[in-house]
């Protein structure tokens, strides 16, 4: 399938369309890719227009079988991820007891309730933080990010040798990494 009919239907402001809520009749799969680092790859060819990738993922929304489709109310196209569709490319502390993430795409989320960091494995198998952004869809901790709150974070005892490293925002306990007890003393030791 082409971009531009579908492209035709989208808002050129990047308001987020209610996608949740739209079930139309045509279905189909386009040749478009989102690598785990983030890019869109579109028949073989990175976008390199971040504004059309802003555009394609206001409508990006991940179905109750766990696939990723693109949805207007003409029709619905089903795209594969390799990992999650967004990474987390910025983090920001406000000062008063709140993290703020932004994605690749624009988005921007407050780590809270409705936004935690969850830990899971990306497919190379490393456990690194998602945060849910919207409609099923989740951000990656970029790496950079992911050092940026690591510099933040204070550490939890969960009992059976294991420590939590994480930091609060919203009262809220944001999980970013597990460590085995006798590893962080070792690790502890070795920097005396």
């Amino acid at each position: 399938m082409q971009l531009d009919p579908l492209l035709a239907q989208i808002d050129p402001e990047g308001d987020i369309p209610p996608v949740d809520h739209w079930h139309p009749e045509h279905h189909g799969e386009m040749d478009l890719t989102i690598a785990a680092d983030g890019r869109w790859i579109h028949e073989g060819v990175p976008i390199a227009r971040p504004r059309l990738v802003r555009m394609l993922s206001t409508i990006l929304r991940r179905e109750v079988d766990g696939d990723y489709v693109l949805v207007t109310p003409a029709e619905r196209q089903r795209i594969r991820v390799e990992d999650r569709p967004f990474l987390a490319v910025d983090a920001e502390h406000d000062g008063n007891g709140q993290w703020w993430l932004t994605t690749n795409v624009g988005d921007r989320v407050t780590l809270g309730k409705t936004h935690r960091l969850v830990l899971s494995e990306t497919p190379a198998g490393e456990t690194v933080p998602e945060v849910p952004v919207r409609f099923g869809l989740a951000a990656r901790l970029g790496r950079n990010v992911y050092y940026r709150l690591v510099e933040e974070a204070e550490t939890r005892d969960l009992g059976n040798g294991t420590i939590e490293l994480g930091l609060t925002s919203q009262d809220t306990w944001q999980p970013l990494g597990r460590l085995d007890a006798g590893t962080l003393e070792a690790d502890e030791a070795s920097c005396r």
